[in-house]
């Protein structure tokens, strides 16, 4: 394809600024996009992309050594740096690259039944709810989200939850080339803001909830709507569904935009009297799996969900919501539910083959609202002590550290604070962020954590153990086999980000041999 052809997909806003045209070819075929200079090859268009660690303007040399036909810029390079192939500069290349991706790979999001799924908590779950019962209605399906992407058999770890525009139109043709019917996705307030979705329009859009996260990027609560918001403002298709969680207070914000933008609007909520076109008018939550009632105006109908906690029901009814706009029946719904995979580190149960061992449960939760809702959840379902293993991330929302802590004070009997993803930050600076919200706890010596407790007038007590492993080690080692452990923050992932390298590391797989420890063969 022509470079002059894809730079006319650009809108006017994107459009380009300026062309320095070079001498060998004023109008070159374009074999590829790469925004990794490390992978270009001949006949390649190179995007310098801006980012938080790197430039890619740094490269656009190797870009040129590389092979690549053309050069996609913001910045243009000093006049002596004669590169002699067209060189275009644009107002945004990353929001510039989506558009120009879409037109490269024959825009596939046109192909495709669109499903998206934005909001603080629940899009992984959700997403997967409504994979499966897809599935059981024998729609060909494609999930691309926070865990992983996968599709006819393919699978991939994911990079982020939304991938960049590039790599998301990619993985779109090659979800066409396989037949699949519907793409799910999980749709983050980074991907809407940074365009990385642009050029996809999406048959149902779903509103989960909105709690405070990503302040770091957004700045605060209003803008961070906004970013989501975008979904439905920016994303949908001529006659698309928008499935709204009423319960959460930014709900009647998003229903005003979607309708704004002409989509049939389908509101779920809990209680007989929600005002709420499907509602959850009943419910039964154990350790082994959830039993659901939902009605809607067909009537009633039973479900039978192998995933736990309270605030799964909440991805229920959106799931629910979604394959009702699609016209799936009860029935399919039922199948489709009852069949759902356990989400990887979603309440996620570890075991060993100990007889003696506590229920251990491995959760994502990495925000306020999610540790609140995860341990609200727990709570009733302990027949001891609820103890809880946390920390919070570096380089993100520092705002956001004693709030996630004050959840875990509210509701676990025995607390460690720990390290998560320090990144580029002191473990212990970030711990100090965290203190500031356990006050209503006694802070204590790990080692003496799970000593009988004395009369101090606070209601639990906390230790503080930077090193992660250890902190799992410490709670498992000291629980009783009738308490209930809960590691927040990290779920599926496998890794720990200690400054800037991933160093393996995975929670479920740490208390496995934890629970091995305690109970040797």
């Amino acid at each position: 394809m022509r470079l002059s052809s894809l730079l006319s997909a650009l809108p006017e806003e994107l459009a380009a600024i300026e062309w320095r045209r070079g001498d060998r070819s004023q109008d070159p075929t374009i074999r590829g996009i790469r925004y990794d200079s490390r992978k270009v090859a001949p006949g390649d268009l190179f995007v310098a992309l801006t980012g938080t660690l790197s430039d890619g303007h740094a490269y656009l040399e190797r870009a040129v050594e590389l092979g690549a036909a053309a050069l996609l810029v913001e910045k243009m390079p000093e006049p002596h740096r004669d590169f002699d192939l067209p060189i275009v500069r644009v107002p945004d290349s990353r929001r510039a690259l989506a558009p120009i991706a879409a037109r490269f790979f024959g825009n596939p999001a046109s192909e495709l039944s669109l499903i998206g799924v934005t909001g603080t908590n629940g899009k992984t779950s959700t997403t997967h709810l409504v994979e499966s019962i897809l599935t059981q209605a024998g729609w060909r399906t494609g999930l691309i989200g926070t865990v992983e992407i996968r599709y006819a058999g393919e699978r991939e770890v994911a990079v982020n939850t939304t991938p960049e525009s590039l790599d998301l139109q990619r993985t779109l043709r090659a979800m066409c080339t396989a037949q699949v019917d519907a793409a799910i996705l999980e749709v983050s307030s980074h991907g809407l803001e940074l365009g990385r979705v642009r050029g996809c329009a999406f048959r149902v859009a779903a509103f989960t909830n909105l709690s405070q996260d990503h302040l770091d990027f957004h700045g605060n609560m209003d803008a961070y709507l906004d970013s989501k918001a975008r979904l439905f403002r920016d994303h949908l298709a001529p006659g698309a569904s928008a499935v709204i969680n009423i319960d959460d207070p930014a709900a009647e914000k998003i229903a005003e935009i979607a309708r704004g933008s002409g989509a049939e609007i389908l509101r779920v909520g809990r209680g007989r009297d929600a005002k709420a076109d499907l509602r959850l008018i009943g419910s039964r939550i154990r350790l082994e799996g959830t039993r659901a009632e939902l009605e809607d105006a067909s009537g009633r109908f039973e479900l039978e969900l192998p995933l736990i906690g309270d605030f799964n029901l909440e991805n229920l009814l959106v799931a629910v919501g979604v394959a009702r706009t699609l016209g799936i029946d009860p029935e399919q719904i039922a199948r489709g539910v009852a069949r759902c995979p356990q989400v990887p580190g979603r309440m996620e149960r570890v075991r060993s083959s100990g007889s003696d061992e506590p229920t251990v449960l491995v959760d994502y939760a990495h925000t306020p609202d999610a540790v609140d809702k995860l341990l609200r959840a727990v709570r009733p379902l302990c027949r001891g002590r609820l103890i809880a293993v946390f920390g919070c991330g570096g380089d993100r929302d520092r705002a956001k550290r004693p709030l996630m802590a004050r959840a875990v004070a509210r509701h676990a009997d025995l607390a460690i604070a720990t390290s998560d993803n320090p990144r580029t930050e002191d473990p212990r600076s970030i711990l100090e962020d965290v203190e500031t919200g356990l006050a209503d706890l006694q802070r204590v010596e790990a080692d003496i954590l799970f000593e009988p407790e004395t009369t101090t007038g606070k209601s639990g007590r906390y230790a503080v153990v930077v090193d992660r492993r250890q902190a799992i080690r410490t709670a498992l080692s000291g629980a009783r086999p009738e308490d209930t452990v809960v590691l927040a923050g990290k779920g599926h992932e496998d890794y720990q980000i200690i400054g800037r390298e991933k160093f393996p590391f995975d929670d479920r797989e740490e208390a496995r041999r934890a629970l091995r420890e305690r109970s040797p063969e």
